[in-house]
C-alpha cells in the first residue's frame, strides 16, 4: 500500500477542517500544504465544496425535506437513525429554524465522563419523537462524511490508506481519546495518530517562521499556548530547547479540561436576550433546552457579525415561535456591538492580577447537561495554571482557536 498524502484532521466543536500535503513534501515548505474543500449540502438539492464543514447534524422530520433535497455525489451513508440526516452548512441553517433537531457540540459531549457517551442522547433535551444518536456516532458521522468526500475527489488515494493525523485537546483524558479513535474506526478510518492541538498549533507556528526561526525565537525557552475554541479552553506549557540548531519541544504542563469557549459566550448572549425578550411581557417559563439552543445559534451568528472587521453597530436577533405559532409567536430584540464586546471581554477576558483565584460558585451559564466551567473568566484560569507551573511567567504567548 502506497501512502500518497499526509492528512491532518481537526474534528472541532464548531467546524471540521482538513489539510493535506504529498508525502514526498513532508520535509518541504508551507506552500505544499493545502486545505481540503469538503462537498456538503448548502441548500435543498445544492452541493458545494467548502473548507469548513460545520460539525452539526440535523434530524429532519418525516416528510420535512423533499425527495432529492439531500442528494450528495456519493452513495447514501449508513446511519444509526432511520431518518433523513443533514450534515454541514445546511444542517446549521435548518437547526436555526426548527428547534430541537440539531446535534451540536458533540466534541464536548465526547469528553463528558458523567454520561454514557455511547448512548443515544443527542440532541439533548429534544422531544421523544426526535431520533437521537450518541456523541460517538455523531463524531463518526462527520468523519464518515469527510471520508466519502475525500474518496470522491481522490479515488486513487483512498483516505483510509493515507498517513492520517487527528488533533485532540491536550486535556482530553484517556477515555475521550479512546472514544475519538472509536469514532474514527466507525467512520472507516482504523489507523491514525492523535496529536494534541496546542502542539499542532506550535508546529504550525514554527513552520510559518522557519526561515527566521533563530531570530524570532531568540531567548524564548518557555511558551504558553492558550487555545480557546468553540467548546474548550486548552492551556499547555511547552519548553523549547536547541538541538543541532533546531528547536526541540517538550510539553511540561497541561491545564485541566475546561469546558469553556465560544459555546459559553453564545449561551451567555442567549440568556441576556432571553431576559430582554421577557422584559415587559407577561410572565413566561424559561426557554426549553431546544429553544435555548436555537437562540444560542442565532446569537452565534450575531456575535460573528458584530465582531467582524466591517461590523455594523447593531443587529436584530429573532427567536421563532413553536408549533402553529412559529411566525406569530416569534420575538425579536436588538443586540449591539457594544453589548457583545462588553459581555465577552468583561465576562470572559477581564484583566486580573497574577494571583487571581478562580471562582467556585456555580455559574449562571450551565445548560444542556454539560459541565461548563463554573468561572467564565478565562484569564483567571490562565493565572491559576501559571501559578501551578511556575516559577515565573512564560517567555512567549501563542494564541490559537476560533475564539
Amino acid at each position: 500500500m502506497t501512502r500518497h498524502y499526509i492528512v491532518g484532521i481537526d474534528l472541532g466543536t464548531t467546524h471540521t477542517v482538513v489539510a493535506y500535503a504529498p508525502v514526498s513534501a513532508a520535509q518541504g515548505g508551507q506552500g505544499d500544504i493545502q486545505l481540503f474543500d469538503m462537498a456538503q449540502t448548502v441548500a435543498p438539492g445544492e452541493v458545494a465544496a467548502l473548507p469548513l464543514l460545520p460539525s452539526v447534524r440535523y434530524h429532519a422530520a418525516a416528510g420535512e425535506l423533499a425527495a432529492g433535497a439531500l442528494q450528495l455525489p456519493w452513495p447514501a451513508q449508513a446511519d444509526a437513525v432511520q431518518t433523513p440526516v443533514v450534515i454541514g452548512q445546511w444542517a446549521r441553517k435548518l437547526g436555526a429554524q426548527v428547534p430541537g433537531r440539531l446535534v451540536a457540540s458533540a466534541k464536548s459531549w465526547l469528553s463528558h465522563a458523567a454520561v454514557d457517551r455511547l448512548a443515544p442522547i443527542l440532541p439533548w433535551g429534544a422531544p421523544d419523537d426526535v431520533p437521537k444518536v450518541s456523541p460517538v456516532e455523531a463524531s463518526a458521522s462527520y468523519l464518515r462524511h469527510l471520508h466519502a468526500a475525500w474518496n470522491l475527489r481522490f479515488p486513487a488515494s483512498p483516505l483510509e490508506q493515507q498517513d492520517l493525523v487527528l488533533t485532540v485537546p491536550a486535556s482530553f483524558d484517556e477515555g475521550a481519546r479512546a472514544l475519538t479513535l472509536r469514532a474514527a474506526r466507525e467512520a472507516g478510518l482504523p489507523t491514525l495518530r492523535l496529536l494534541e492541538e496546542p502542539q499542532a498549533a506550535f508546529y504550525d507556528w514554527l513552520l510559518r517562521h522557519r526561515s527566521t526561526l533563530a531570530q524570532t525565537l531568540g531567548p524564548t525557552r518557555r511558551v504558553l499556548v492558550c487555545d480557546v475554541g468553540g467548546g474548550t479552553t486548552d492551556l499547555s506549557l511547552i519548553e523549547v530547547e536547541a538541538a543541532d540548531g533546531q528547536p526541540r519541544l517538550s510539553r511540561i504542563g497541561v491545564g485541566n479540561h475546561l469546558m469553556l469557549g465560544g459555546d459559553n459566550m453564545d449561551l451567555a448572549l442567549a440568556h441576556l436576550l432571553e431576559a430582554r425578550m421577557a422584559a415587559g411581557a407577561s410572565p413566561s417559563p424559561p426557554l426549553s433546552a431546544s429553544r435555548l439552543a436555537q437562540l444560542m445559534d442565532r446569537c452565534r451568528v450575531a456575535k460573528e457579525q458584530l465582531l467582524a472587521a466591517d461590523a455594523p453597530e447593531q443587529t436584530t436577533v429573532t427567536l421563532l415561535g413553536s408549533g402553529s405559532k412559529m411566525i406569530g409567536g416569534s420575538r425579536s430584540v436588538t443586540l449591539t456591538r457594544q453589548d457583545v464586546e462588553q459581555l465577552i471581554v468583561d465576562g470572559f477576558f477581564p484583566q486580573v492580577d497574577a494571583d487571581a483565584q478562580t471562582l467556585q460558585a456555580r455559574s449562571g451559564i450551565v445548560a444542556f447537561g454539560l459541565p461548563y466551567a463554573r468561572d467564565a473568566a478565562i484569564t483567571r484560569h490562565v493565572a491559576e495554571f501559571l501559578r501551578q507551573h511556575g516559577p515565573g511567567l512564560p517567555d512567549a504567548l501563542l494564541l490559537n482557536g476560533g475564539v
